[in-house]
């Protein structure tokens, strides 16, 4: 009897030490091994592709606005880099709905917010977003975790249709004051 209360008493210490390290939660990241957090955490090579050719894009199209000269009509500036004037301006003699997106990512880079809002909204908000986004994808994907917040596909589509949609919105305000 007192061999087989000394095995219960063993069974059910044992069983009680197990259970109570099983309540514990687990590790958290930051007491994780390096190599541990970096496994758990890493993006998958396609993403990072993805994320790397985005934010340099991004950054570079900034860093071209900022050697171009902004034109003083409010939009034209694309012309400084050799490319045509606007088809669509010479063919309905009215501006098209990327007009002045140039002009104002021009504009953004030397931080004349309100100019660039005249010269086109939706370019503007584009410029303010890739000068956010740009650096924190490029920096994401070069370290292969994301820096801070993680990137949401459909947080991406929503700002993504919300740009269009002010662009377009701004034409058509455009057509209205110009008719």
């Amino acid at each position: 009897m007192a061999d087989g209360s000394v095995g219960a008493l063993n069974v059910g210490a044992t069983d009680l030490a197990s259970h109570s390290r099983a309540r514990y939660p687990p590790q958290p990241l930051s007491k994780m091994s390096q190599s541990s957090r970096e496994f758990v955490e890493r993006l998958p090579w396609y993403l990072r592709a993805v994320l790397v050719v985005g934010g340099a894009t991004a950054v570079t199209l900034l860093v071209t606005a900022w050697m171009l000269r902004a034109d003083s009509r409010g939009y034209g500036t694309h012309q400084q880099l050799g490319l045509p004037p606007c088809t669509f301006q010479q063919l309905f003699d009215m501006r098209c709905p990327s007009c002045g997106m140039t002009t104002s990512w021009a504009l953004i880079t030397r931080g004349q917010v309100a100019a660039a809002f005249q010269a086109n909204v939706g370019g503007a908000v584009l410029a303010v977003l890739a000068a956010a986004i740009g650096p924190w994808c490029f920096a994401s994907g070069v370290r292969g975790r994301w820096c801070g917040v993680q990137l949401n596909e459909w947080v991406a589509l929503i700002t993504l249709i919300a740009v269009m949609t002010v662009t377009i919105m701004d034409w058509c305000v455009r057509l209205w004051w110009s008719g």
